[in-house]
């Protein structure tokens, strides 16, 4: 995705105004303390004051900035927060405590294919989901030609959504979260769905995205594709930030605190006498 070049030089330089400012973010939940089966059982004991809480918090204190044309990466063990991160970025949750200011379009592909009706057909998905990520019936129809060629499904465009693989429902929303560019898009963990030729034009269109100056956020458990894609990350453990930086250092010191995968050192962008693959 980034060049050699770009990586050994670091994120583009700062604006004024970052796309993405998080300050000083917490979530807190509350969990009840006993496993109450029922809703009615629930607004009983509510009633009665005897529901026990404990308090989870997801998110201690975070900060962050993205820039225009930036891809910056999140990296930590599953239950670190880094959905969570991802959901307040993109509003579904409200901070218990802090800030966050994004400026621009949204493009959430927090999991592709939600919103999707699994008895309607493909085509009438596509307008769904469309409608459900805020774009009109008449850009939805502009871009259909592009959504369905992207999606490589024409031939079952047509048919229940319930009949088709977890694969193809995935290629398809992909393609309608990105039919349109937008100032932000936010990935979590979806590259690792499709076949590997659908996953390097997901990762093409993420580039061309970002050279048009979008910025992305990504989640992901590959370290490689972190390295690879990104210009700077951090790295969440228990809700709180242990480091932060380019994207190669953050996944070097959360591979060595974890053993989470094997990192090969050709990979690594500032050797550069070293081929560096996609």
């Amino acid at each position: 995705m980034l060049t050699a070049s770009e990586r050994e030089q670091g994120p583009i330089p700062a604006t004024p105004q970052p796309v993405i400012h998080v300050e000083d973010v917490s979530i807190r939940f509350r969990v009840p303390r006993e496993r109450i089966k029922t809703f009615k059982e629930y607004a009983i004991r509510r009633l009665q004051r005897r529901v026990n809480h404990d308090d989870f918090w997801a998110l201690k204190g975070v900060n962050l900035e993205v820039n225009p044309r930036e891809v910056f990466g999140i990296v930590g063990r599953n239950g670190a927060g880094k959905s969570t991160l991802l959901r307040v970025v993109a509003g579904v949750f409200k901070p218990t405590r802090g800030r966050v200011r994004v400026q621009g379009r949204i493009a959430p592909l927090l999991e592709l294919g939600a919103g999707f009706h699994m008895e309607l057909t493909g085509r009438e998905n596509v307008f769904l989901n469309g409608a459900l990520l805020g774009y009109s019936q008449t850009e939805m129809q502009e871009r259909f030609d592009d959504i369905l060629e992207f999606a490589g499904i024409e031939e079952f465009i047509d048919a229940p959504l319930r009949t088709y693989s977890t694969g193809m429902v995935a290629r398809l929303g992909f393609s309608v979260a990105t039919a349109i560019r937008p100032d932000v898009l936010i990935v979590d963990e979806v590259l690792s769905v499709g076949d590997a030729p659908f996953q390097e034009k997901c990762k093409d269109r993420i580039d061309m995205f970002r050279q048009q100056g979008a910025c992305i956020l990504v989640v992901a458990h590959a370290l490689q594709t972190i390295r690879d894609m990104c210009s700077r990350a951090i790295w969440l453990d228990h809700g709180v930030v242990q480091a932060t930086g380019s994207a190669y250092d953050v996944a070097t010191q959360y591979h060595e605190a974890t053993r989470a995968e094997p990192l090969p050192a050709e990979r690594d962008p500032r050797l550069a006498h070293m081929p560096i693959s996609r």
